[in-house]
């Protein structure tokens, strides 16, 4: 129950703060090009940084540093959806669904104790597909295919992807498989932030003209 609590207390904070670093990233206009670099230090934090310092103090302050990336690096992406016609509603579509999905597997997880353990070796699978998928895609792209059907079945599938990972980490934190809160906020706020990403591209292009 402590790992939980410290969990959810950091997981609070460094959302609030994400959203703050991504409204000053919109209000100075931050560039995609930019963007994508705050995108690739962070990932740089979370893989080669943390699991160094995760068992320290110092770990905080790499969660903090690294969800202030992502934020700065969402704002060129939210300003891309305001733009459209209602683009307000699609923001708030996609938060709002984020949190709905979010909330209720963790309700469900932490009112029935399931150990959720087993979805690991599926999980894997299904992330090593996207992410060859994904390049697969990047490639097609660079010579000249369509790939929007791609995009958006990739999309599709990273919203169900983050369901269970949100299953699984829950569980592990639960069930006592987790024990450095700071890992598992780490592992809950990506799957928040793939989530809410994907969950706009989908929402995007079925509600633009």
């Amino acid at each position: 129950m402590k790992v939980l609590r410290n969990t959810y207390a950091l997981l609070a904070m460094t959302l609030m703060f994400s959203a703050v670093t991504a409204g000053i990233s919109m209000a100075i206009g931050l560039s995609h090009g930019v963007g994508i670099v705050c995108m690739l230090i962070s990932l740089g934090l979370i893989w080669l940084v943390l699991p160094k310092t995760a068992n320290s103090p110092a770990g905080i302050g790499v969660v903090f540093a690294f969800t202030g990336l992502l934020g700065l690096s969402l704002g060129p992406i939210l300003s891309h959806y305001l733009a459209f016609s209602g683009g307000g509603t699609i923001v708030m579509q996609a938060l709002g669904g984020t949190a709905l999905v979010f909330l209720s597997l963790s309700g469900y997880v932490l009112t029935t104790k399931k150990d959720f353990s087993f979805m690991r070796s599926f999980l894997f699978a299904g992330m090593v597909v996207v992410i060859l998928a994904m390049v697969g895609g990047l490639i097609a792209g660079m010579m000249g295919a369509n790939v929007s059907v791609l995009h958006l079945a990739l999309s599709a599938a990273i919203v169900l992807l983050m369901s269970g990972f949100m299953l699984y980490d829950t569980s592990r934190i639960v069930n006592g498989g987790e024990t450095n809160y700071i890992m598992a906020t780490t592992g809950l706020y990506l799957s928040i932030y793939n989530m809410f990403t994907s969950l706009l591209h989908l929402l995007g292009v079925f509600g633009d003209d």
